[in-house]
């Protein structure tokens, strides 16, 4: 998901700042108390590097011709395209060093600060959630965000793998998080801090009315009684309308990097011709290309396709077909950030 090559990043250690850091809010106070003492959760997280609490910003950097500058934000607000990323990216280091855990709510953004704190509203349902950035991404064309597995989850867009989304940095939490990351607080005490946070946003949990005083007994009344009424006519029951079953849009088939489901495999029996691939590598020799198609089968399904280049045999190694190439760019997205810089879109 990070290459270093392309995107280096600057590194501030906890020692840089001061441990008397004022603190102007009392929200800031309730998440820097918690740090060292919350229980480590979410996969792959036991490795060292996933423990270290630091702070990054990071220097300027180029991803297909367009240069990125990273830089500290508070208030950051933009308004475009999300996607997620899922189980072929578990336990893979991010961007700041963490171990990425599909089962807890974080993402990936081109230039905010690691850890910084966004709120992401789904524009298509009105659904939202709250992550914590801690990757680098995305960068195909109209992306604004990457979210993790759990996070797509909340705001609804697994299966149609985007959403027309708007992201709202939140400013206190985030200078939170910097302040714990800066003091050695690993991503265990900024999820604990940032749990207990949004916990208090939503106010405490409603109190059961107490229970009234039992009024005296009063002497016995005497009461006439009621004429019984007519019983009410008998109406026909109106006929509930038929219900159509919701039927969700697409496919798994849209760029996700996961094993190939059942309505994948079907999608592609129905179009063996034609659509779009990623294509990793090249090579002259089927063996190189056979060490390629392993090293990518936790990504999807690839394949090897034999051609002619300049007069000789070649072995290209490509993963799809994708029914369109904005889902396919996701992946070579992606894959570029894990390392495969030749990741590319083909039509076939």
């Amino acid at each position: 998901m990070y290459d270093a090559g392309e995107m280096p990043l600057d590194l501030v250690s906890p020692r840089t700042t001061s441990l008397g850091l004022v603190r102007t809010c009392g929200a800031l106070l309730l998440m820097a108390s918690v740090a060292g003492c919350a229980s480590h959760r979410g996969a792959g997280g036991s490795g060292a590097g996933a423990q270290r609490g630091m702070y990054k910003v990071g220097a300027p950097y180029t991803i297909d011709g367009v240069t990125y500058t990273p830089m500290e934000e508070f208030t950051h607000a933009e308004t475009g395209i999300a996607s997620w990323y899922g189980p072929g990216f578990h336990g893979k280091y991010t961007a700041n060093g963490e171990v990425y855990d599909q089962s807890d709510k974080t993402a990936a953004h081109r230039t905010l600060q690691m850890p910084s704190v966004v709120r992401v509203t789904n524009l298509d349902n009105g659904r939202s959630t709250v992550v914590r950035v801690n990757d680098r991404g995305p960068y195909a064309r109209g992306r604004v965000i990457d979210v993790s597995r759990a996070a797509a989850e909340e705001l609804n867009m697994t299966h149609s793998g985007t959403a027309h989304v708007r992201i709202e940095q939140l400013g206190m939490e985030s200078q939170g998080l910097k302040d714990i990351a800066l003091n050695g607080g690993g991503p265990d005490e900024q999820r604990a801090a940032l749990d207990k946070f949004i916990a208090g946003r939503r106010g405490p949990p409603p109190v059961a009315a107490t229970a009234q005083a039992v009024p005296p007994p009063t002497p016995p009344v005497t009461v006439q009684p009621t004429p019984t009424p007519p019983p009410a006519p008998v109406l026909p029951t109106p006929r509930s309308p038929a219900v159509t079953p919701f039927v969700a849009s697409g496919t798994a088939g849209t760029g996700q990097a996961q094993p190939p489901t059942v309505a994948t495999l079907a999608s592609a029996a129905a179009h063996p011709v034609g659509g779009f691939y990623v294509q990793t590598g090249s090579f002259s020799t089927v063996g190189n290309a056979e060490r390629q198609r392993g090293l990518l089968a936790s990504y999807g399904s690839p394949e090897i396709s034999q051609a002619s280049s300049g007069g000789r045999e070649v072995y290209r190694v490509r993963l799809g077909p994708y029914t369109t190439s904005d889902a396919a760019g996701i992946v070579a997205d992606r894959l570029k950030r894990s390392g495969y810089g030749d990741a590319r879109v083909v039509a076939d």
